[in-house]
């Protein structure tokens, strides 16, 4: 039986290249080599789940991924540092370095499943052809290739939303770095699940982060209740938790007014 393989690639548009850190590489000595390292960084991670993991055969990841690319060691240091500031690389305890952009760029798709695709168009191909034979109204070419051309666009539409989920979760992971710190496999899944299936908006996620991060508050334990009692409360967009704090705020003022009239021992009675 022949081996399945699975192809891996990088869906790479203009939008890379608008992004401000990239776009800031421009004005930098040696920014160009930067920029080439840092995609062929991100696709010598995408066997190994967008990890680049540090083997110990060197005294440092820079070490072995310059030996691996066949570039200066120079160079590599200033890619990861430059991009580890940018949060576009987080490097754990281990050293290993994780590309979350790379995660939302990934493509990938194995040898079986491109054989089904095709498989299936062929067979919409026979379906409409078969229909033709038979119907005085058959469908002209140019219908039946717009047939075809309908099933691939919805097919590319539901692999579209895939890639806004996978570039959601390297949004919000790069938020967390920026605000709080590293985050581990464990956590950034959580974190995503409160998107995916609680159905709170990003922008509700980054207000847990900042509210976390704003008191000081910098663990994964904190952002992980606030999210954990919005969700319970029935909160998921960022407009409707400004609307519960707005209530909040002016049931505590009612409530303070109340105990200001009515009790005998503060010396206020209106």
């Amino acid at each position: 039986m022949a081996k399945t393989k699975v192809y891996f690639w990088l869906k790479v548009d203009k939008k890379f290249f608008d992004n401000i850190f990239i776009k800031r590489l421009k004005n930098m000595p040696g920014g160009y080599t930067m920029t080439v390292i840092y995609i062929r960084l991100m696709l010598e991670s995408l066997e190994s789940d967008c990890v680049l993991y540090y083997e110990g055969y060197f005294n440092d990841l820079a070490e072995e991924l310059a030996l691996k690319l066949d570039v200066s060691e120079d160079d590599i240091r200033m890619t990861l540092s430059y991009f580890t500031q940018c949060g576009l690389i987080q490097v754990d305890s281990d050293s290993n370095a994780e590309m979350p952009q790379a995660k939302a760029m990934l493509e990938s798709e194995t040898n079986w499943a491109w054989y089904k695709r095709e498989q299936r168009k062929q067979a919409k191909l026979d379906n409409v052809q078969n229909k033709k034979k038979k119907s005085n109204s058959c469908p002209t070419e140019i219908e039946l290739e717009k047939e075809i051309e309908i099933d691939i666009e919805k097919e590319i539409e539901s692999e579209e939303r895939d890639r806004e989920k996978i570039s959601a979760s390297a949004e919000i992971s790069k938020y967390y770095q920026s605000r709080i710190g590293v985050i581990d496999g464990v956590q950034y899944q959580q974190l995503m699940d409160y998107h995916t299936q609680d159905k709170l908006e990003l922008d509700l996620i980054k207000l847990a982060i900042d509210k976390a991060a704003d008191n000081g508050k910098r663990s994964f334990g904190y952002v992980n209740t606030i999210l954990k009692n919005w969700t319970q409360n029935g909160i998921k967009t960022a407009a409707q938790q400004k609307e519960e704090q707005q209530r909040y705020i002016a049931d505590k003022g009612h409530a303070q007014k109340t105990v200001n009239i009515t009790d005998p021992f503060g010396g206020n009675l209106g």
